[in-house]
């Protein structure tokens, strides 16, 4: 028998942590290590079909809203009853799985609010002399005052075999948004970018090329961007052009009835589409925000894109990000509070004359992670 491993990941608004999680799952997978992802948000019924992978479902806890306050899957606050019983059903899952690691999404860096069942695991790994390894993402979102980087550094030295940074640091260091990375330098390595599935060349079917794609994503945080983009297509934005608007998965029947009554003709609004990244392939001008798994698919399809980073609260990570491709001329920026109609429909018209260039990121990360994973857990 391979090695096994226990795979912890908590998703709040959107589900690119999930996605990306799942692909180093797969990849696991390929290299015969047996899986068991335990998922922490809302249940997603293409999860629950992956193959190969054992999925454990802790009862769910998902964000309200951009303020990231923490609701159960009716809407109400999460109270210490759903943490007690979360606690159990991930040490009941480790348990049973008898990994050789555990691999954890996102924490010390992030989660901090799931201390309370993530402590607890990494104390039973531990216990079991089992190597407790960190996944996270090329730009973590951390404060930076001392005290908290402080903890983070104590934290990985003392519990973490290894910290998988999914990027690439020709493109962003990890001390980009991490300014202690030096000093757990000998925990760090970088997989890569974790894509998915090489898409289809072409979409689904005879969709018409050369479009504005308007996209964001699950769609939580992306309503102040469609109702700019709409009003920019009214005003007169490319109006020679058909625009599509991918409003997100997560949106009420309500709010995409209201989406659809205020698109003018030329504009189809979808929830979704699962060519997506054949459809950026095809289109003159993308717009979305600038999320971990959209720009990387923006990339991918070399489009002109238009970036809108997410930026409530203290987030910063798709800030950076953004920034760092409109330094290299790939994406024209506009900052999430300067946000206007008339500010997206001029940059919409910059980008839509601009010939961005080339550019090369690693993006080996999912077999990469998983050789990774594979040798801690063996060893």
């Amino acid at each position: 028998m391979g090695p096994r491993v226990l795979f912890h990941v908590q998703y709040l608004l959107g589900i690119g942590h999930l996605q990306r999680s799942l692909r180093i799952a797969e990849a696991l997978v390929e290299a015969d290590v047996a899986v068991t992802l335990v998922q922490g948000g809302p249940p997603i019924p293409e999860v629950a079909r992956a193959r190969g992978i054992d999925i454990v479902q802790l009862p769910p806890i998902r964000a309200r809203d951009a303020t990231f306050a923490l609701v159960d899957e009716t809407g109400a606050p999460v109270d210490d009853n759903l943490r007690t019983a979360r606690r159990a059903a991930l040490l009941d899952a480790f348990a049973a799985a008898r990994p050789d690691a555990v691999v954890v999404e996102g924490f010390p860096f992030a989660r901090r609010a799931f201390r309370f069942e993530l402590e607890p695991l990494v104390a039973a790994a531990r216990a079991a002399g089992t190597p407790v390894i960190c996944s996270v993402r090329d730009i973590p979102t951390v404060r930076g005052d001392p005290a908290r980087l402080a903890e983070i550094v104590a934290r990985v030295r003392n519990d973490f075999a290894a910290v998988l940074v999914h990027g690439d640091a020709a493109f962003i260091p990890f001390d980009a948004a991490f300014p202690a990375a030096p000093q757990i330098a000998d925990r760090l390595h970088y997989t890569g970018y974790v894509v998915s599935a090489p898409p289809d060349l072409e979409p689904a079917d005879d969709e018409p090329s050369g479009e504005v794609l308007v996209s964001v994503g699950g769609g939580a945080t992306g309503r102040a961007l469609l109702d700019a983009a709409l009003a920019a297509r009214r005003g007169g934005c490319l109006a020679g052009r058909g625009w599509r608007i991918l409003a997100g998965a997560s949106l009420s029947d309500a709010q995409l009835g209201e989406i659809r009554r205020a698109a003018p003709d030329g504009v189809v609004v979808e929830r979704f589409r699962r060519d997506f990244a054949a459809l950026l392939r095809c289109c003159h001008v993308s717009v979305s925000q600038a999320g971990y798994n959209t720009v990387l698919d923006v990339l991918a399809a070399r489009a002109r894109a238009v970036l809108v980073p997410f930026a409530a609260e203290r987030e910063t990570e798709q800030l950076i990000r953004a920034e760092h491709l409109a330094a290299r001329g790939v994406a024209t920026v506009v900052r999430e509070d300067k946000l206007t109609p008339l500010a997206l429909a001029a940059a919409i018209e910059r980008a839509a004359v601009s010939e961005p260039p080339p550019i090369v990121l690693d993006i080996g990360g999912a077999r990469r992670s998983a050789a990774l994973i594979a040798g801690l857990a063996g060893a």
